[in-house]
């Protein structure tokens, strides 16, 4: 029998603090398999115990929620009986230690968590950041993140229709990859993880249990040092075929009425799906790993405790229906095996060749889990630029050809072209617009689904960084002409027990619920992503936002692209030239400094419900929101994406040239339509009193063009936007624009 010495409690992961707590917990001292289990189910990334005081600030309710945070996945209603589910998650740490198979297992768990509720995914997203292009490892670690993403949901059969990619210096030792999977169910066939009464056989399904994965979820709740890579071991190995497979046999047998409970082995494995449906069901399991498949020779009860196998579900069945279940499963070439009982003891109890290697009460690991009030220290928020400051004169449409072309707005084309985007052929608005569209199937009805969230500005203001990101995400989905419904966020920062990156993750937490509030977009679950530091060097914070918002008709969808010759150009919001965080102050001056743009909720709402209306009515079809890079950059990319040229200028405005154009003033569309219908809609603005201004027309001549600044040929604007990836990826250095 091991002995448990103060080093091994260390060596995983608990403190001496928590080590005593389970002593009195237990009433004696745990097995090696107890304190294993203890190990994962108390680790930040299952338990939470750094944020969950704060995350209960959030709003989670409204009439539409069927299944707010807490299970798997949430869940949203979206009428006529249909269901929409989904969440986001992060797999970061084993990405950057072997990025194709963790950016994969990435994508393969999320979709699990989405299926396990009884969906059928029909959309991934991605919110990917990296280090700096310069730095050795980038270029090999987006190449492997985006093999891998495309890898496991192209062999899946579910289209990825967008998402982020942003380079940072911060992201050199941590890179983040957060996954989000939306998929479609019948409101009332939703199935949740409470393993309710006793006597029901506990089943295991899907692929055999081996030793890959072991404490990833340790692994995931600390630091990187100079010897991570070590670490590879603890990095899951995915087979998308298998989960396929996995996904038609579980939704074959949700069709009938024999599961009770079912859950995704998702972290920590057999250990946190048993526990957590014994908890959520008030229950008790007891489970014989002697009957677990195994594809390794002598795995110990630890071993298959802790392992991160992929492809593997749990579920509680009626009594008398393992029979037909295992038929399912049989039929679909995955192992099946009842390995377990449900109980009324509330203990979870387990048993490998004739040893009681755990008895222990299952609260001890979710109720009594540490929750931790850690203390933060506010730091002071970045000020400067909020107004037009002194800078010097500089050519704006060369500016703007250096920011098209610059690594964090240049076209992430060679990005989603190695994924399927139309698999499924519901994909109405590919990559490239400011959200995703996919069509309920069979229906006029259509989802629209958006990532976002601006690191730098939760770094210079965590506060209204993360409300920006909320607003962000709800003008994306608006822009596209859907009413945006939820939201799932992934939470990631550095480590929790720094007072200053804790302050960070408190303010952050404040500013999403003070935006969802005022938006009535409310956070249906989520996941917290600590302790992204390397050698002590925190990423920036990263609060990413998924969103999805339901659109009646997709026949009256917006798109980004300039249509016609002719049209007038419309800007609805108020500019004020904000240039602190902004893209211009950093690609061209080379500062990244400054305030956070203030984010005005009230008008946010006002405005994008007033652009909402004109797109559900039909009136316009060429909308953009107005974000990274500012007024210019949205109108180039407007001009790009219609191969349609645009001549605009700045009167009447009292705020000057680069501030006017570059500047990220939040709460803004610019809308383009025909002279009479611009004219109607402005008398509409005026009643309304939202600010607004028309600055220009779409033209004949393929250009941009800028009164008194010149023009520039949409061919250069493109060589520039569509080159820089493309040429990274394929080494030609020095990356220059």
């Amino acid at each position: 029998m091991t002995a448990i010495t103060p080093a091994l409690v260390k060596e995983h992961g608990l403190s001496e603090d928590e080590y005593a707590r389970i002593l009195q917990l237990m009433n004696r001292e745990p097995t090696l398999v107890e304190l294993g289990i203890f190990s994962v189910m108390w680790s930040e990334h299952c338990s939470y115990k750094s944020t969950r005081v704060h995350l209960a600030k959030l709003p989670t309710k409204a009439s539409w929620v069927i299944q707010g945070p807490g299970e798997n996945a949430g869940v949203i209603d979206i009428g006529d009986g249909d269901a929409c589910i989904f969440k986001m998650e992060s797999h970061n740490h084993p990405s950057f230690i072997e990025p194709y198979q963790g950016a994969a297992t990435g994508v393969g768990g999320i979709m699990r968590d989405v299926f396990t509720m009884g969906a059928r995914p029909i959309a991934m997203m991605n919110a990917l950041r990296f280090g700096e292009p310069s730095h050795p490892k980038t270029r090999h670690l987006v190449s492997g993140v985006v093999s891998g993403i495309g890898g496991y949901g192209n062999c899946m059969g579910v289209p990825t229709v967008g998402g982020e990619v942003n380079f940072h210096k911060s992201y050199n030792g941590n890179i983040l990859v957060n996954a989000m999977c939306v998929g479609l169910a019948k409101a009332n066939k939703i199935f949740l993880s409470a393993a309710k009464g006793a006597g029901n056989p506990v089943v295991y399904v899907g692929s055999k249990t081996g030793r890959d994965g072991i404490h990833g979820a340790t692994m995931a709740s600390a630091e990187f040092d100079d010897a991570s890579e070590e670490k590879r071991p603890t990095v899951q190995v995915g087979d998308p075929f298998t989960e396929k497979l996995l996904l038609e046999a579980c939704l074959e047998l949700m069709a009938t009425d024999a599961i009770i409970a079912i859950q995704d082995m998702g972290a920590a494995g057999l250990t946190s799906s048993s526990a957590e449906m014994g908890d959520k069901g008030g229950s008790g399991i007891e489970l014989d790993l002697d009957k677990v498949p195994q594809r390794e020779a002598n795995m110990t009860a630890y071993e298959m405790m802790l392992s991160e196998s992929q492809e593997r579900m749990l579920a509680v069945l009626k009594p008398g229906r393992e029979a037909e279940a295992e038929r399912i499963f049989r039929k679909w070439e995955l192992d099946f095996a009842v390995i377990g009982i449900t109980t009324d003891t509330k203990r979870l109890v387990v048993k490998h060749k004739g040893r009681m290697e755990a008895d222990m009460p299952i609260t001890a690991l979710s109720d009594e889990a540490p929750k931790y009030s850690r203390p933060y220290a506010e730091q002071p928020v970045a000020v400067g630029f909020e107004n037009a400051p002194s800078l010097p004169k500089r050519d704006i449409l060369k500016s703007l050809k250096q920011i098209m072309g610059s690594p964090d707005m240049c076209s992430r084309r060679w990005v989603w072209e190695q994924y399927d985007t139309s698999v499924m052929a519901d994909t109405v608005q590919h990559p490239g617009g400011d959200a995703a569209v996919v069509r309920v199937h069979g229906t006029k009805k259509g989802l629209a689904i958006t990532t976002d969230v601006t690191p730098r500005y939760c770094l210079a203001n965590p506060f209204e960084g993360a409300k920006q990101a909320v607003a962000e995400a709800w003008r994306n989905i608006t822009a596209v002409g859907a009413r945006p419904l939820a939201v799932t966020d992934n939470l990631n920062y550095g480590n929790p027990q720094k007072p200053e990156i804790m302050a960070q993750i408190v303010r952050s937490i404040d500013g999403i619920g003070e935006a969802c509030r005022a938006l009535d977009f409310p956070v249906i679950g989520g996941n917290c992503s600590l302790y992204n530091e390397t050698n002590g060097e925190g990423i920036l914070p990263t609060p990413a936002i998924g969103g999805v918002g339901l659109m009646q008709d997709v026949a009256r969808m917006a798109t980004v692209a300039f249509r016609r010759v002719g049209d007038a150009v419309l800007l609805i919001g108020d500019t004020r030239g904000h240039l602190g965080q902004s893209i211009y102050l950093r690609e061209i001056e080379g500062r990244e400094e400054g305030a956070a743009p203030p984010v005005h909720l009230p008008s946010e709402k006002r405005n994008g419900d007033f652009v909402r209306k004109l797109i559900e009515g039909g009136r316009v079809t060429t909308v953009h929101d107005v974000s990274d890079g500012g007024l210019l950059v949205a109108l180039a990319e407007m001009a790009l994406a219609g191969d349609v040229g645009v001549d605009v200028g700045v009167a009447g405005t009292t705020v000057e040239t680069v501030p006017f154009f570059f500047g990220e003033d939040q709460a803004r569309y610019v809308v383009a339509a025909s002279a009479e219908e611009i004219d109607k809609i402005e008398g509409e603005l005026r009643t309304a009193n939202i600010v607004h201004a028309i600055i220009g027309k779409t033209i004949a001549s393929k250009v941009v063009r800028v009164e008194r600044e010149g023009e520039i040929a949409l061919s250069e604007l493109r060589a520039a936007h569509e080159g820089w990836f493309p040429r990274f990826m394929s080494e030609e250095l020095p990356l220059t624009n």
